[in-house]
């Protein structure tokens, strides 16, 4: 057996080193994130959390699309939730702020690329994706999810996740712009569910819907006969995301 006595790795006793001091204390920026994440979010319900690529220009197709999927939703009574940025992001934010309900910004700090924009009612900007995506979920009442990239695709997994995980409540997931999604369902079908890493069930929580009036139909169709806010069951799932 080989001799592991002088592996540093193995030796946990001391806790003295400065990188595991400044590590320790990075906790009580993580809790103060999640705090005013609450605080500030507990009131926004029911909301609409809508994702999408931060490099759309202002006169792509996708953002005038995104602003008028906002506005509907925002006159609808649902507070608009963004990440915050340029892009699809900034059209959300946009298509809500001259609606009847609240935007929302949740903006994140990065070395680039991410700059908040001026269309936000309520905003916050968070140091860790893992406290924002916390935020994105907890209050959503539902995702719609416009072409994007690895962040896009980041928050649709998450979601997906968590509810085929039980970790979350069921709540609509839609995806819009077929033609850009049909290549990544296609992939779902052809190999996820043929080799058994997802079930047929789990197609079922992706809609496809391109129409902003359809969106906002098949958000309230879903939660005929159900309200927008959590059951105690659910709150108390939401409280372990």
């Amino acid at each position: 057996m080989p001799d592991k006595s002088q592996d540093p790795r193995f030796n946990t006793g001391d806790q003295s080193s400065p990188s595991l001091s400044s590590e320790s204390w990075k906790i009580f920026q993580i809790i103060a994130e999640f705090v005013e994440g609450f605080e500030r979010l507990s009131k926004i319900a029911p909301s609409v959390s809508i994702f999408g690529s931060a490099r759309i220009a202002k006169d792509h197709p996708y953002y005038t699309l995104t602003k008028t999927i906002a506005r509907e939703l925002s006159d609808a009574g649902f507070t608009v939730v963004s990440g915050g940025g340029p892009g699809i992001m900034e059209a959300a934010n946009k298509g809500a702020f001259a609606g009847k309900s609240p935007s929302v910004g949740l903006n994140i700090s990065l070395p680039f690329e991410q700059a908040g924009n001026p269309y936000q009612d309520i905003s916050l900007t968070f140091r860790h994706f893992f406290s924002r995506k916390v935020m994105f979920v907890k209050y959503a009442s539902a995702y719609v999810v416009l072409p994007g990239g690895f962040g896009t695709l980041d928050e649709l997994a998450e979601i997906l996740t968590l509810i085929q995980t039980g970790k979350s409540r069921r709540i609509p997931i839609i995806l819009v712009q077929s033609s850009f999604w049909a290549g990544l369902i296609d992939w779902f079908k052809q190999s996820l569910l043929l080799e058994n890493t997802i079930s047929k069930e789990d197609l079922d929580l992706i809609q496809i819907i391109d129409e902003p009036a359809e969106i906002v139909a098949a958000i309230f169709d879903f939660y005929e006969g159900r309200n927008f806010e959590p059951s105690s069951e659910e709150k108390s799932r939401l409280l372990d995301l």
